[in-house]
């Protein structure tokens, strides 16, 4: 009781603000807390400048780091909030003040337990930048290196964690008042941005994020991903090489320096397309910022806070999907949304087909360097609703990314579309990918993967037999005897044997 006064007390709070930018709307459509809404909705302002979206954002950046993170996630879902609102989310800054750099040298000292002059040789009190969670400071090590010092802000975590509880607990309002909404999975959707969020307050993951990356190009010299500093980095610090170089979006200076747009975007299309189909592991925050041209023409990524995954089998529907669109090939499009189970076998294939031709037809029919694969994704998720499909949140991450990888690329070089410059890629990875022995592999993989979870599978019909036989669970007599035998587990049908047909019986069913 205690906890649900707390959570209406924040959501009246954050109501209130929603009031003053005229973004309530978000709480009416989703049906939330109405008496909330109707007492907010008084002193509401009217005729605010700005599209609903920018309003809303507006309203978000007011409410702090974690509605900045929370509109971040809803800028991928336009199944939820339409397209155009979701797009002006995507434009939602994550920038706030910076803090003290007397408060940095202190978290830095608190992790290390030095002072950070012994730990540096120069370190720059002005901050560089400053985010919702983090800042980072220039500095020099004591043996004469350039690094970045990203720190995070203090009380983060606590002031996350109080606004995570209201996010759940609005996500659960939803799933028992809404049941139309429950296939958006609400509440999952938010314990993967508590999980993400998780992720970014431990600066190690990052770190970790960035050799794991960096492995990945290691033999790539067009993309470059900066080296980690484990001496200098911990739980609230992280230290890496500084990278230098222009601004990914700023054309006039990558002009100037006599370097050619348009194989920049080839260089950054073709690592975004390694990341994603062939790793399985992609930057997904590649906005302008993050994104920096050297010298030779060579793309240089950092912040690595926020990574997406995608599994082999998602990366083959998401390839046969993309190459679906750009052959217009609808049948095959539509198709792939029912093998990888994401619309339900009882919907039409020839009615998912037509929509996809509905969705398809004017993006592409734009010219070359118009054509956003990401605006399509937006679009096809936007039809979740007709056509019962399920929320798939990897694919929601990755369609955001493409969307700010769209806008970067072509604001530096307007008469390329990198999804054309890309096509040979996926068509070649793709052919690779539905060879027959391919296709084996990924089967056995899959087999090998139900084989290792073996021993938990059998712990568990342990634990049944068990249960069973000690009067935990109520079964018919002859049950009992046919599965455990007159005289335990023992008996007739060892457990062994009733593991084994269970593990047949999965095997065949994956």
């Amino acid at each position: 009781m205690a906890s649900n006064l707390r959570n209406a007390r924040r959501l009246l709070k954050i109501a209130l603000i929603l009031a003053r930018h005229d973004a309530l709307f978000l709480l009416e459509k989703l049906e939330v807390a109405p008496a909330v809404v109707t007492a907010t909705r008084l002193i509401s302002r009217k005729r605010v400048k700005g599209r609903p979206g920018q309003r809303l954002a507006k309203a978000l950046q007011e409410a702090g780091p974690s509605f900045i993170k929370l509109g971040q996630a809803l800028s991928t879902r336009s199944d939820l909030l339409g397209e155009e609102l979701t797009a002006d989310l995507s434009d939602l800054q994550d920038s706030l003040p910076p803090f003290s750099g007397a408060e940095a040298r202190a978290a830095i000292e608190a992790e290390f337990g030095k002072p950070v002059d012994e730990l540096f040789s120069e370190f720059d009190d002005k901050a560089i930048a400053a985010a919702s969670i983090a800042q980072v400071h220039f500095a020099v090590t004591a043996d004469g290196r350039e690094v970045a010092v990203k720190v995070l802000r203090p009380g983060i975590e606590s002031a996350f964690q109080a606004n995570l509880d209201l996010f759940t607990w609005v996500a659960g309002l939803i799933e028992k008042t809404r049941p139309d909404l429950r296939r958006l999975k609400p509440v999952k959707s938010i314990k993967t941005i508590a999980d993400t969020v998780a992720m970014e307050m431990d600066l190690r993951f990052e770190a970790a994020a960035a050799v794991e990356l960096g492995e990945n190009f290691k033999d790539d010299e067009s993309f470059n991903v900066p080296a980690v500093d484990w001496t200098l980095t911990g739980r609230r610090v992280l230290t890496t090489e500084r990278m230098g170089g222009i601004p990914m979006d700023d054309r006039d200076a990558v002009l100037k320096a006599g370097l050619d747009p348009e194989d920049v975007v080839q260089k950054a299309s073709r690592a975004f397309f390694k990341q994603v189909f062939r790793d399985g592991f992609f930057h997904a925050d590649l906005h302008p910022g993050n994104l920096f041209v050297d010298d030779n023409g060579n793309v240089a990524a950092v912040d690595f806070g926020i990574m997406g995954r995608m599994d082999r089998r998602t990366r083959r529907f998401l390839g046969e999907m993309l190459l679906g669109f750009l052959t217009r090939d609808y049948a095959r499009a539509a198709r792939v949304h029912f093998n990888a189970g994401w619309v339900p076998a009882d919907q039409s294939v020839e009615l998912f087909t037509q929509a996809c031709r509905s969705i398809g037809e004017p993006i592409l029919d734009r010219p070359q360097n118009e054509i956003s694969i990401a605006r399509l994704l937006g679009q096809l998720f936007g039809i979740t609703e007709t056509f019962q499909m399920e929320a798939q949140p990897q694919l929601f991450l990755l369609q955001k990314t493409m969307l700010v990888a769209e806008g970067t690329a072509r604001r530096l070089c307007p008469d390329a579309n990198m999804w054309l410059l890309i096509r040979p890629l996926v068509e070649e990875w793709m052919a690779k990918t539905l060879a027959p022995e391919n296709l084996v592999a990924e089967a056995f993989d899959e087999a090998t993967g139900t084989f290792r979870r073996l021993p938990t599978i059998i712990e568990g019909l342990e634990k049944s037999v068990v249960q069973v036989t000690q009067g935990g669970l109520k079964l018919h007599p002859d049950t009992v005897r046919a599965m455990v035998g007159s005289k335990g587990p023992s008996a007739s049908l060892p457990l062994w044997v009733i593991a084994g047909l269970l593990a047949a019986l999965l095997f065949v069913l994956t």
